[in-house]
């Protein structure tokens, strides 16, 4: 049997997918995954907060680090605060922590 496989504290996995805890700076320069704030990851988006344009270019930009069409990311929680989940569907979760570093997905 293998070792058991444990994930990043701001990954929870899912039937078909997972979770993510996110804690969103938007306003930058440049889109950017820098780290864990707490036990959320910290992701930076180069949009103003406002009419959900932050949140349109958070989905693009995940689904991007990702590989996978932006459909497959839905925001379900924070929609107006920094704090977001994101659930991703039809992907495994181990693949989701490796592309979600701040060195692989910058």
């Amino acid at each position: 049997m293998g070792t058991p496989l444990t994930h990043p504290c701001w990954l929870t996995p899912t039937e078909g997918g997972c979770v993510l805890d996110l804690h969103v700076q938007p306003g930058v320069r440049v889109s950017a995954i820098v780290g864990v704030h707490g036990r959320s990851l910290k992701v930076r988006i180069a949009a103003p907060p406002t009419d959900g344009r932050a949140n349109d270019k958070l989905t693009e930009f995940v689904a991007a680090c990702l590989g996978v069409p932006r459909a497959q990311i839905e925001i379900t929680a924070g929609v107006s605060g920094r704090r977001k989940r994101l659930r991703v569907s039809g992907i495994d979760p181990e693949r989701v922590a490796r592309s979600l570093q701040p060195e692989v997905c910058a």
